[in-house]
């Protein structure tokens, strides 16, 4: 029955139990007209757009110049992974929709965020891997967000989802308020690979990407397992490193 709504009916049938439960979009204060991106309503939705600004080659960084290609940090820490594949910028309406997945279980908008990711340009790739929680964190928040969004980019790419591959084998203080280099310092040794990825090249998915301490860590932690290669995947960047 609910295939049949969502095939013949299903904007019709979102419209009327968006009547039915209203909620306001927390973008607009509008009222929500969307039961796929609720609480957020289909205009702020229709908002978000891929970053296609100057960024750094190597960690999509965004950049105030064209001109340059590598940003500083990248210069003088080269990190594990060859490159990182951004979608967008950590702003607005793509904020508002991680922070609903990620701290308020809005698990309805896994799809359509995973649908972003699946815009970008992808390499030939071995398998995904998504960034680990620590056992106690899963435990808290419940679920793993890079795992679900990782399940669906894998189901529209068709290549394997190493979803046991890596492993976070210690608790770590927060790491919002710290800098670079303390967040760097705070994740040292704090992964561990359990399965082979000898020889594969892989795709490390992370939903947000702020100084690049986490990935930089799971990917160095990758490398020194085998690994041939890491991509990066992420759904937002920080417009500061």
């Amino acid at each position: 029955m609910w295939r049949s709504i969502k095939q013949r009916g299903y904007p019709v049938a979102s419209l009327s139990l968006a009547a039915l439960y209203p909620s306001r979009c927390p973008v607009c204060n509008n009222h929500s007209d969307s039961l796929s991106y609720a609480p957020i309503c289909r205009d702020c939705w229709s908002g978000i757009e891929r970053y296609r600004g100057p960024s750094c080659r190597i960690c999509a960084v965004p950049l105030s110049s064209e001109c340059s290609l590598v940003c500083g940090d990248c210069l003088s820490r080269k990190p594990s992974f060859s490159s990182v594949l951004n979608f967008g910028l950590y702003s607005g309406t793509l904020r508002e929709a991680i922070h609903l997945l990620k701290f308020n279980g809005v698990k309805r908008l896994v799809k359509p965020l995973g649908g972003f990711l699946h815009e970008l340009t992808f390499p030939a790739l071995d398998g995904i891997v998504p960034v680990p929680l620590s056992k106690s964190a899963l435990r808290q928040r419940g679920f793993n967000q890079t795992l679900l969004l990782a399940r669906v980019l894998a189901r529209r790419l068709e290549i394997p989802l190493c979803m046991n591959a890596l492993h976070k084998r210690k608790d770590t203080p927060a790491q919002i308020g710290l800098k670079a280099k303390e967040r760097l310092a705070n994740l040292k040794n704090a992964f561990e690979v359990v399965e082979p990825v000898a020889g594969k090249q892989l795709l490390l998915l992370d939903d947000v990407m702020t100084t690049g301490a986490t990935v930089r860590e799971c990917s160095k932690t990758l490398v020194k397992a085998g690994a041939k290669e890491v991509v990066v995947v992420t759904l937002a960047r920080s417009s500061t490193d």
